[in-house]
């Protein structure tokens, strides 16, 4: 709430919860530059890595199942201190990742790392909110958001630059004195607890629980292509436990997921165009580089600032969107976002082998600015759908289904790209030398079997492209049910 106990002005604490999510947003995708040198140091082969992938899975996982529990935690005990609690709980994680002497030991440590940072996110969005009116929400959360997302996208770039000039260790050793600096300026933000509001930990533990199965077998490409029942297993499992957990939330007098939650359609609508976005977005981020580095001849370092085009506009569009959400309100800045979003990917799905400037900036940067668009009005309309008392639950809640929506996302492409490849290559067969067959023959049939090649790997990536770009157009159904209201209040006009 706003007070007049706070002793610091609003930019400034937008300014530490933004650094706060920017230094632990990093961390989500840091590490994929550090990988190699990563697995070389602790002499993890090439034929093991399906296993150093967990390093990536560990903390996403971690992310995911512990957010909603923390985020209530802060709702109950706290922003202020919750927030320093998880930042010591990040800077244990990082030092233990460090000082990392095997895989396993790592994957451990990426997972405490993950409980850490992922609490940075919803406790800055609900301490955002506290810090300016309600009708200027938008813009907090808008800017929290936009930082959150520049860590994301400068990851992979942040720890290439830091193993060019020492080694991997240093990206998780220098997230100790960021983190030394957020938790001392913290003090200067009052702490308020809500004395009323209790602890639900029986849930909290069977929603983790919960999280975990579903997101393992969300996580597993054998979900589409039906070649293994353990996906399956998994999400059974982690719905019984849902069922379970909604039996006990029934019977709990300040439960985790109180049914107000459930019960607000903007929140569930929110929640909703979240998921669809997460799917979009994370075809989206694998398909353009991979698309580069393969069938378009790229280097690694092209694929890489071509993707640059697109996400370096998503905290733009962040920030755009929380500053006319106040006046044109949720729908229309959630069509527009989304449609240009879809635009974009469409346009991109349409790209031929030589495509050059200003087609490809502009393609990419109209797709990533509608992603950004998106942020706001989805977090504003979530956060002003509930009570002041679950604010970070909510806010923990509506991450979690981006991050739900993504890893799903990927184990669709990986699965269903796969098989339609193989389809696609189902009527080319390699160009053997024939008897009496020049080599001027053998050459040129060979150089028409990599054409067709190319062209199949093209159409792939076209088709994924569409239907990210379709994902988009469907998220503007449940948008459209988030309401009208343009952040003067916690009703829609």
């Amino acid at each position: 709430m706003i007070g007049a106990s706070r002793t610091l002005p609003a930019p400034m604490i937008l300014t530490v919860v933004g650094l706060g999510a920017f230094v632990t947003a990093l961390d989500q995708t840091v590490v994929v530059t550090a990988l190699p040198s990563l697995m070389l140091d602790l002499k993890i082969s090439l034929t093991q890595l399906d296993r150093a992938s967990w390093i990536i899975t560990a903390y996403l996982l971690g992310y995911t199942a512990a957010m909603p529990v923390i985020g209530r935690l802060a709702d109950v005990y706290g922003y202020t201190r919750v927030y320093q609690v998880s930042l010591v709980v990040f800077v244990i994680g990082t030092s233990l990742v460090a000082v990392s002497q095997s895989l396993e030991w790592m994957v451990a440590a990426r997972v405490i790392q993950a409980v850490g940072g992922g609490a940075t996110v919803p406790i800055g969005l609900a301490i955002a909110s506290n810090a300016l009116p309600r009708k200027q929400w938008g813009l907090a959360l808008g800017i929290v958001a936009g930082a959150a997302e520049a860590g994301s996208m400068l990851g992979p770039a942040y720890g290439g630059a830091i193993i060019e000039l020492a080694n991997w260790r240093w990206i998780f050793w220098l997230n100790v004195p960021q983190s030394a600096v957020l938790f001392l300026a913290l003090f200067w933000l009052p702490n308020q607890p809500n004395r009323q509001n209790r602890m639900d930990y029986l849930g909290g533990c069977l929603l983790v629980a919960a999280l975990l199965l579903v997101s393992l077998g969300l996580s597993r490409s054998s979900l589409f292509t039906l070649s293994s029942p353990l996906p399956f297993v998994m999400g059974a499992a982690g719905l019984a436990l849902t069922g379970v957990l909604l039996a006990v939330e029934r019977r709990t007098g300040q439960p985790l997921l109180a049914p107000a939650l459930f019960r607000a359609t903007a929140f569930l609508a929110a929640n909703g165009a979240q998921l669809l976005v997460g799917v979009s977005l994370i075809i989206a981020m694998v398909t353009v580089p991979l698309m580069a580095n393969t069938v378009m001849g790229k280097t690694p370092l092209t694929g890489a600032m071509w993707l640059l085009r697109m996400t370096g506009a998503i905290p733009l569009g962040a920030v755009v969107g929380g500053l006319v959400l106040g006046r044109a309100g949720f729908r229309p800045v959630m069509v527009a976002g989304l449609g240009l979003t879809a635009l974009g990917l469409f346009l991109v799905s349409g790209w031929d082998l030589d495509v050059g400037e200003p087609q490809l900036t502009l393609h990419l940067a109209v797709a990533g600015l509608g992603f950004g668009l998106v942020i706001s009005p989805i977090m504003t309309q979530a956060l002003t759908a509930v009570s002041d008392d679950y604010r970070a639950t909510a806010a923990s809640l509506v991450v979690v289904a981006r991050m739900l929506g993504m890893t799903l996302g990927l184990a669709a492409l990986s699965a269903w790209g796969v098989e339609h490849f193989q389809t696609l290559m189902s009527g080319l067969e390699f160009p053997l030398p024939e008897p009496g067959e020049s080599a001027e023959e053998a050459q040129a049939h060979l150089a028409e079997y990599n054409a067709d090649l190319t062209a199949a790997g093209l159409s792939l990536f076209h088709n994924f492209l569409r239907v990210a770009a379709a994902g988009a157009l469907v998220a503007i159904l449940p948008a459209l049910a988030m309401g009208t209201g343009r952040g003067r209040s916690g009703k829609s006009d």
